[in-house]
């Protein structure tokens, strides 16, 4: 972790944003955004060619495979920590690893790893959805991660911060459609290296 972020304006920007798009929006939105995300996402793994499922573009990147692994295990866990939330008390454990994975990310057949992502995202907003705007204090940890420009090129900020049940919704949201791309991105450089 970064202990460094607390100060940073990424890390301001980050937090500012979950206020307005999550703690302080009302749940119909926050239900309209996620719906919107998971589609897209699921739309997009849909359309990955089988032959492309499991290629990595590079050693130590994942595949579209692994990537939807990882979606699959810390939204699993995700969806408990919202039900406590939502219920008003903070979760006993977390937070979630930024990079969790299953012990063996291939072992799974696609269809089933599919098939758990949809009913997972189908959980996330049957949840959001029943809570409508109740508020209440309980808090989450979650692991942050951003992208920022550093003096020799990216570099990956990462810190924990305390979220209420909707700004933990928004930044799974934000954590969805960040992978969304990551998929655009990958299989887009497993093409060109077939090229």
């Amino acid at each position: 972790m970064n202990t460094l972020a607390i100060n940073r304006p990424e890390r301001i920007a980050a937090v500012e944003y979950l206020r307005r798009k999550g703690t302080d929006a009302p749940a119909s939105r926050i239900v309209a955004g996620l719906r919107s995300t998971f589609q897209r996402f699921e739309q997009a793994i849909d359309a990955v060619p089988e032959a492309l499922r499991a290629r990595s573009p590079e050693a130590g990147a994942w595949s579209v495979h692994e990537i939807v692994d990882h979606l699959v295990e810390t939204h699993r866990r995700a969806v408990r920590e919202l039900e406590d939330l939502c219920a008003g008390r903070s979760p006993s454990e977390g937070p979630i690893p930024a990079r969790l994975r299953s012990g063996d990310p291939n072992a799974r057949s696609w269809p089933s790893l599919v098939r758990e992502l949809k009913d997972i995202h189908a959980s996330v907003l049957t949840l959001v959805a029943s809570a409508g705007d109740a508020a209440t204090t309980a808090m989450a940890p979650f692991v942050m991660v951003v992208k920022v420009d550093g003096p020799n090129g990216p570099e990956t900020l990462e810190w924990i911060e305390s979220l209420d049940w909707k700004a933990y919704a928004q930044a799974l949201r934000v954590h969805t459609h960040e992978h969304g791309l990551q998929v655009e991105r990958t299989v887009a450089a497993v093409t060109r290296g077939d090229d």
